[in-house]
């Protein structure tokens, strides 16, 4: 297991954002040599956890819990097959594309070394928006993407340092609770009736879902 690339990306303006400044960081591009990672902050006001990567929607996207994003070279393989079409290691808006993991079926709380370093842990799936469907120009694609739930994995930063195209990638801990990334992201999306179960990954998943889980379990008991 290791890293393929390491992704970041600048701001630039774009017609199919609904930041009010028109801008994006989605477009993620493969970097030579190695690239900081630590934990950025706070959701809303932080962005990303990779040093020289920017976060424009920070509302959405960036902070603590979602600080760096991964998905899997076999997944973009498989998207590529469907597609019909070429697609970048970065393309997706991952910070680092992976070969030989599961992203997607990794667990809520995963821990992962990257290099000799930087220890990284999965906090939920993620959730595709217009701007992910605009910056690939695929018609239909967040229903797609959620239709197929290859969601890749945002993570947390345990452990800050740097990482590089090559690392090794470590599994050092998989929690017993079966709660993957996967499962998480089709809880809160298409098949609510799995939040109650999301709580067995406790206080390792990200606040948001905890957080629809317990307003889901509430609602369920009136």
């Amino acid at each position: 297991m290791k890293l393929l690339s390491v992704n970041v990306g600048q701001a630039r303006p774009v017609p199919y954002t609904s930041h009010p400044d028109g801008l994006t960081g989605i477009d993620k591009r493969p970097v030579e040599g190695p690239v900081m990672v630590s934990a950025p902050g706070p959701k809303g006001t932080a962005g990303s956890g990779l040093a020289g990567d920017t976060v424009c929607d920070l509302k959405h996207h960036g902070g603590d819990d979602q600080a760096v994003y991964a998905f899997a070279r076999e997944d973009l393989d498989d998207w590529e097959r469907e597609l019909g079409r070429t697609l970048a290691n970065g393309c997706f808006g991952e910070n680092i594309t992976t070969d030989g993991l599961d992203v997607s079926g990794a667990l809520i709380g995963e821990r992962w070394r990257i290099g000799p370093a930087v220890v990284l842990q999965v906090t939920s799936g993620r959730i595709p928006c217009r701007t992910f469907q605009g910056h690939l120009g695929e018609p239909g694609w967040v229903r797609r993407f959620t239709r197929k739930a290859a969601t890749g994995a945002y993570l947390r930063v345990i452990e800050p340092g740097e990482i590089r195209a090559g690392d090794a990638v470590e599994i050092l801990h998989r929690p017993g609770h079966g709660v993957t990334a996967a499962m998480e992201f089709r809880a809160t999306t298409t098949e609510r009736e799995l939040l109650p179960r999301l709580l067995a990954a406790g206080d390792d998943l990200h606040p948001e879902a905890l957080a629809a889980a317990r307003k889901y379990i509430a609602e369920q008991a009136r």
